[in-house]
């Protein structure tokens, strides 16, 4: 059967591929589910099979964003400990998170993606590690949202087995034992991961963070995904206290501590590592090992300012987070693209932190190297997957800005006039195709304030 085509022209385009090719005005044809064609003027003639026609006048046409570190549960208790670091915070909010249930799982999901997708991210991925003792089907709960939405999507498998009487900050009943974080684990892979180039769903192994997993879990967990071919997430380095809590519990730091279990490598990728010495860094570079950059949940916790220039001078991978809505309320990604900028200038380097196409190649091709998936998304090139999102930029908002990349990073949130998945439809017009906002709103306040009523009631 012949290609079905959709034609995108008369736009700026970003492509975000090796050279950072640019066009003033350009195209782009998508077959199906690919990027068939991309370049400068108009689009070629005589192409059969046209289904649509998009006049990106006054846009930018840039990949899909790529999300890299997330908590899609947190989405419900939003707005809470907004005064805290991350210890007092994760010891207020663990009472409360340690009696989420599937029902409560599935609409925080829905509400997290939503507000992405509707933002422009195309690839989203949920590090989720409460599994609290008869809450149901969660990890079920999370990959059904995320279809639905129409969402590319890693469910990072998260696990705890650390709880409060072992010197962990999660109640012991929001905890699992060894066996069976290991067990449940590779269950959601053998059920959910697919491999192929067009996959909807892959599935990471994700136990949570060294002060609340034991490093049994840190070794086995490396030891299964490397066994099952998928890659291995969890959080690094983001804090202080995180550092002392490794040297005094483990004799190291965070990161040797890492490699002393097996979690530095080009399968491995760590949320936030804020605090990062040199030799850090070149132990990133030379494994590969990549890092979900997360400046607003980082600014909003008091934690610090990551040292991403130098991270990306080293060649370290390099993409961005929303982290959980807890910690960062907005729950889009285009603000940490603006962020991402803003907060690496007050480091050392100051003004040549990072510059406006920087920011876009994190939130694009970099987060698709810490994905893993460099070869089907985050830039627009022949062959790979037509996951796209055209901006709307000649309203007030950005009429005065020549530069549409800077007004893309730097301006207000731009409005989505097209979002494509692998060629299908998910935002139009500023409004998704997939699910109802206004249903997913509701639900999302029913579910908060049941978990309310549940926690109050202890």
């Amino acid at each position: 059967m012949a290609a079905s085509r959709i034609v995108i022209e008369n736009c700026a385009i970003a492509t975000v591929d090796a050279n950072d090719t640019e066009y003033a005005s350009g195209y782009v044809v998508v077959a199906d589910n690919l990027i068939e064609s991309v370049g400068a003027g108009s689009a070629p003639a005589g192409l059969e099979n046209v289904a649509r026609r998009v006049d990106g006048t006054g846009h930018l046409l840039t990949p899909g964003l790529v999300n890299t570190h997330h908590h899609f549960y947190q989405w419900i208790t939003r707005g809470l400990a907004t005064d805290h670091n991350l210890f007092k915070w994760l010891v207020a909010l663990y009472p409360t998170w340690a009696r989420i249930d599937e029902s409560m799982a599935r609409a925080a999901a829905q509400g997290s993606l939503a507000m992405m997708a509707r933002g422009g991210v195309t690839t989203a991925m949920d590090h989720h590690y409460v599994y609290p003792r008869g809450s149901g089907d969660l990890s079920g709960a999370i990959i059904g949202a995320a279809s639905e939405t129409g969402v590319r999507f890693t469910l990072a498998r998260g696990s705890m087995d650390r709880g409060e009487s072992d010197g962990g900050l999660p109640p012991d009943f929001a905890v699992e034992s060894l066996e069976d974080a290991l067990a449940a684990t590779e269950a959601t892979v053998d059920r959910y991961h697919d491999d192929s180039f067009d996959a909807m769903t892959q599935i990471a192994v994700a136990p949570c963070s060294p002060f609340s997993v034991s490093t049994e879990l840190m070794r086995q967990g490396a030891e299964l995904a490397r066994r099952k071919g998928v890659r291995l997430h969890t959080h690094g380095s983001e804090t202080v206290e995180e550092e002392q809590f490794c040297k005094e519990l483990f004799g190291m730091g965070p990161t040797d501590y890492f490699e002393s279990t097996g979690w530095l490598g080009s399968d491995v990728w760590m949320a936030h590592c804020v605090h990062m010495n040199d030799s850090d860094i070149a132990a990133f570079a030379r494994t590969g090992t990549g890092v979900a950059h997360c400046p607003s949940s980082n600014a909003r916790l008091g934690a610090g300012i990551a040292r991403v220039t130098d991270m990306l001078r080293a060649g370290v991978p390099v993409g961005l987070g929303v982290d959980g809505t807890a910690s960062n309320e907005s729950g889009e990604l285009h603000t940490e693209l603006r962020n991402a900028l803003l907060v690496n200038r007050l480091s050392a380097h100051r003004e040549a932190a990072l510059t406006a196409r920087q920011a876009l190649r994190l939130g694009t091709h970099g987060g698709a190297q810490v994905l893993g998936r460099a070869g089907q998304i985050g830039s627009i090139e022949a062959g790979k997957l037509a996951d796209l999102v055209l901006w709307k930029l000649d309203t007030l908002a950005h009429s005065s800005i020549a530069d549409p990349v800077v007004a893309l990073i730097l301006g207000a949130a731009a409005p989505v006039t097209l979002s494509l998945v692998g060629g299908r439809t998910v935002v139009e017009d500023n409004h998704l195709t997939t699910v109802d906002e206004d249903a997913v709103a509701r639900s999302t306040r029913t579910e908060a304030r049941r978990l309310a009523r549940i926690t109050a009631a202890g």
